[in-house]
């Protein structure tokens, strides 16, 4: 299901059926799950930079909250929502893992508002009976990556060496066709009402660039800029949206996640669900060789 106006680079390829409409149109809905045994949802407004958060929270929660009502009575054997990592806890001391209650609120509208959408599904699970599953997907790289993400964009820039920095953090990752299978697999495995991490492993954002850049004979990327730095880069970032009254990408709240987020342990997902990740470090290479093609003009799948 997706909009008429929505990119279809990344399923050409699949022989699928299309639905058009939105979370708002309560008759698409029914429409496009009608027949179905599965929802895998994975509509998510991500705009964390957003000066007004309203967005956020209509299309995050109140948007999910018409789709549950709809597949509330459709019959379905299970319910997939795609949720984040930063719905989860941080801890200092040991890998986190599903069972440790989210502890952090420095993350601004988009993670209240992704808290708040996980707890909605866990909600109709636990209390309405709905046959759902979260899955806590860390961050995804990989081909296909058209849009591309903020993230895929840095890899892009590495890739054809236009971007001779790194970002001093780290942060968890795993690839993208390694979390698609998981959502396979909780489809089919997984308990309704429970939520399962999606991630391979943490890695310094240094050591992600620099597999990108090896990947296509590119040196890597040399010059860190301290967390400090950008923090203070988003604090001047926030002023001057406000002042220019416009939405800023490099927003203060986004470097405070990205400085907050914890390892974290996948072992429930790979007892419960079967789902064991390939090495990450070969979804980044396959990510870089992937911009380069598109760089170069490869137009992608016939």
């Amino acid at each position: 299901m997706l909009r008429r106006t929505s990119s279809t680079k990344g399923i050409e390829d699949l022989d699928v059926e299309r639905f058009y409409g939105d979370v708002f149109d309560v008759e698409a809905l029914k429409e496009a799950i009608s027949d179905c045994d599965v929802v895998y949802y994975c509509a998510v407004d991500a705009r964390m930079w957003l000066r007004d958060p309203g967005p956020l929270f209509r299309t995050n929660v109140d948007g999910l909250g018409n789709v549950l009502d709809v597949a509330l009575v459709a019959g379905l054997r299970k319910f997939v929502f795609t949720s984040t990592t930063g719905t989860l806890a941080i801890n200092n001391s040991r890998p986190v893992d599903e069972s440790d209650p989210h502890n952090w609120d420095q993350g601004g509208a988009y993670i209240e508002s992704r808290v708040a959408a996980e707890n909605l599904v866990m909600g109709y699970a636990r209390e309405r009976g709905l046959p759902a599953v979260a899955l806590c997907i860390s961050t995804t790289y990989g081909p296909g990556d058209w849009a591309p993400t903020p993230h895929g964009s840095i890899i892009a820039a590495v890739a054809a060496g236009r971007f001779p920095i790194y970002f001093d953090y780290s942060a968890e990752v795993v690839g993208i066709e390694d979390a698609a299978r998981a959502m396979l697999l909780a489809a089919a495995h997984g308990r309704s009402g429970e939520r399962y991490i999606i991630s391979d492993r943490y890695l310094s954002v240094r050591e992600i660039n620099s597999i990108a850049a090896v990947a296509v004979g590119r040196r890597p990327p040399r010059i860190g800029i301290p967390l400090s730095i950008l923090k203070a880069a988003a604090r001047i970032n926030d002023v001057a949206a406000r002042l220019l009254r416009r939405d800023l990408p490099l927003a203060y709240v986004g470097i405070r996640m990205a400085e907050l987020m914890s390892p974290l342990d996948h072992s429930k997902a790979e007892r419960e669900l079967g789902w064991t990740p390939g090495p990450v470090e070969q979804s980044i290479r396959d990510a870089a060789v992937f911009f380069e093609a598109q760089r170069k003009g490869d137009p992608g799948p016939r």
